[in-house]
């Protein structure tokens, strides 16, 4: 009689590691069960008995169990647990989970194949499937299969994204993403959160709030690079029974380097395009009252045509300074409070001589296109020779932190 190793005969299914199989099915409080073909754990030869002689056990081990984490039939199960299936003897030859909607989970064998484990993102209040089979070393073929529930939460973590999937942004765009719940535990997301570039970039994460994550390099992106961001929160315990309910990957490309720099005190603006200087542009900006903020600006809107009301920075119809302008053209928003970079024919003739302005930094029509023409959402705008300074939120003010207070904003820190 030869010996057998992993035999269909000779499996148990167990639904806790560690727990020993018996010569009936399980149920009960412990939620195991045993498939009916699998009834002992051993099959080995020496346990036979003959008439007239005394059964005595072999000394050849048991043959295999196969250990599936959480158990079949478990419910509440937290979603940012891994689930593993292992064998004692032979090797696990395909295993698959899938929730209730078909989605598969990802997961991988250890080198000999004894043991796979999922990644740790499962989705709140949904069904699992473990399917799968193992072989024995003589080359018998034993199914696998087990079901479970994960926990249901109460309040969902789920990410809105800047910049869009398949966008092309200028070289100073940070990226943000906003949560629809509070994040309490801002570490356990964090982790969850992975930015690939297409050349090194080293960059670092910086929470603005509990709502908000913000991603930018050390120095401005590398034009051309091609970036992707993997918001791997499905399954996340973010605090406070929110859960991931959902991952999404970001991926998105850098344009060319256009970097503006504006002088308020000297009434010019320059274009450099990939290095070169491209333009020097005569502006105007905020007169007094209406200074213009210095600081790192970076381009959030564009606009070909923008009706510009004073009403919307608390101006009312009446006030000598107020202003209702229908058709501005060639518009580029760079603060939440209402700065744009935009044609101006109006005053024309202070530009390149004196602030007239509300704020917003004018040129000609001409200029105003071509610059334009040549910008992409996340472009810098660098504002020198005022007084007045960037406020943290107006807008996409990543890059007036330095380095070391951003990189302090990061949970992992």
């Amino acid at each position: 009689m030869r010996k057998h190793g992993l035999a269909v005969a000779g499996i148990c299914v167990l639904l806790l590691a560690g727990t020993a199989c018996s010569d009936t099915e399980a149920g009960g409080s412990g939620g195991q069960s045993t498939p009916s073909t699998s009834t002992s754990q051993s099959n080995s030869p020496g346990a036979s008995s003959t008439p007239g002689n005394s059964t005595s056990p072999s000394e050849t081990p048991a043959s295999t169990s196969i250990a599936i984490v959480p158990a079949k039939g478990a419910s509440s199960v937290q979603p940012d647990k891994p689930v593993t299936v292992t064998t004692t003897a032979g090797k696990l030859t395909a295993v698959t989970l899938k929730d209730d909607d078909g989605d598969k989970v990802t997961g991988t064998f250890n080198a000999d194949k004894t043991q796979w484990t999922s990644t740790p993102q499962l989705k709140p209040g949904a069904t699992y499937t473990v399917s799968g089979s193992a072989e024995g070393t003589d080359g018998a073929t034993v199914p696998i299969s087990s079901t479970f529930k994960t926990l249901k939460a109460s309040k969902s973590l789920k990410a809105s994204v800047v910049p869009l999937n398949g966008e092309t942004v200028g070289v100073a765009l940070p990226i943000q993403i906003f949560w629809n719940n509070p994040v309490k535990d801002r570490a356990a997301v964090e982790k969850r959160l992975s930015v690939k570039t297409s050349v090194p970039v080293d960059g670092s994460w910086h929470w603005v709030n509990s709502k908000q994550v913000n991603y930018r390099p050390k120095n401005y992106w590398p034009a051309g690079t091609k970036v992707t961001v993997d918001i791997g929160t499905q399954g996340v315990n973010a605090g406070n029974n929110a859960w991931g309910t959902a991952s999404r990957t970001i991926a998105f490309s850098i344009g060319k380097s256009v970097v503006t720099n504006v002088n308020v005190k000297k009434h010019t603006m320059t274009v450099t395009i990939n290095g070169k200087l491209a333009r020097t542009i005569p502006i105007t900006a905020g007169k007094d009252g209406f200074t213009t903020r210095s600081g790192v600006k970076v381009i959030m809107e564009k606009f070909t045509v923008k009706r510009m009301d004073a009403a919307t920075v608390g101006l009312k119809p009446g006030d000598p300074e107020y202003y209702n302008i229908p058709d501005v053209k060639w518009a580029q928003r760079v603060t939440s409070s209402g700065e744009f970079l935009h044609g101006a024919p109006w005053s024309a003739g202070s530009q390149g001589s004196s602030n007239v302005s509300h704020g917003c930094v004018g040129m000609s029509l001409k200029d105003a296109q071509w610059y334009f023409n040549q910008t992409l959402r996340g472009d810098p705008v660098i504002v020198t020779g005022t007084a007045r300074h960037m406020e943290p939120g107006n807008g996409w003010t990543d890059w007036n932190t330095t380095w070391a207070a951003y990189k302090a904003g990061s949970a992992l820190s």
